[in-house]
């Protein structure tokens, strides 16, 4: 997907979800002229880690910006991508004390999601 295609598919997601851009550069601390020169001229032109930001706010897929589920950040994906690259390095042995370690940690309340998470 082309630069330009992608700055249309986000001009028209934050517009669906705040009244204009401004509000939304606002919101998000992103200099005003910046946003509006990614959504004319192309959005690779913009700093990744701005894109990364932009794209968790408006729960997109920075690659192909589609859609994310509900709850499934851009930062849990990565992290979940580097958890299963770690344990597939692991040998058998090792993937079974990872699993049996992560058990033990599910009954230690200081270790326990909360839902505000």
């Amino acid at each position: 997907m082309d630069s330009k295609k992608k700055a249309e598919i986000l001009k028209g997601v934050i517009l669906s979800r705040y009244k204009s851009i401004r509000q939304f550069a606002v919101a998000m601390n992103i200099p005003y002229s910046t946003l509006i020169t990614a959504l004319e001229r192309g959005v690779d032109g913009m700093a990744y880690n701005t894109v990364i930001r932009i794209c968790e706010a408006l729960s997109l897929n920075p690659l192909d910006f589609s859609s994310l589920e509900e709850g499934n950040s851009v930062s849990s994906q990565i992290t979940t991508r580097k958890v299963m690259e770690r344990y597939w390095k692991l040998n058998k042995a090792g993937r079974k004390r990872v699993l049996e370690i992560m058990e033990d940690y599910t009954h230690i309340p200081e270790y326990q999601q909360s839902t505000e998470e």
